[in-house]
């Protein structure tokens, strides 16, 4: 009858040994969905970049068309 303490006890243990092991493998779930979505942040920030330096380019293409403009004026 005393062996039937120690299955309470080593219960226990396992209930806790599972649970841990529970909880690190939601925690990992929980990092690989935030991966997820900061890569796509990423992304879009990476895009959106790219449609600014665009609009740069043409932005200074222009001011070298009026920069010309100026020039032959002033001649």
């Amino acid at each position: 009858m005393v062996t039937s303490g120690t299955d309470g006890l080593s219960t226990v243990i396992l209930a806790i040994i599972i649970g841990t092991l529970a909880a690190i493998v939601y925690s990992l779930r929980v990092l690989v969905l935030m991966e997820r979505r900061i890569a796509r942040m990423d992304m879009n920030i990476e895009r959106m970049t790219r449609q600014v330096v665009k609009e740069e380019f043409k932005i200074e293409a222009e001011e070298k068309k009026i920069e010309k403009a100026l020039k032959k004026r002033r001649k």
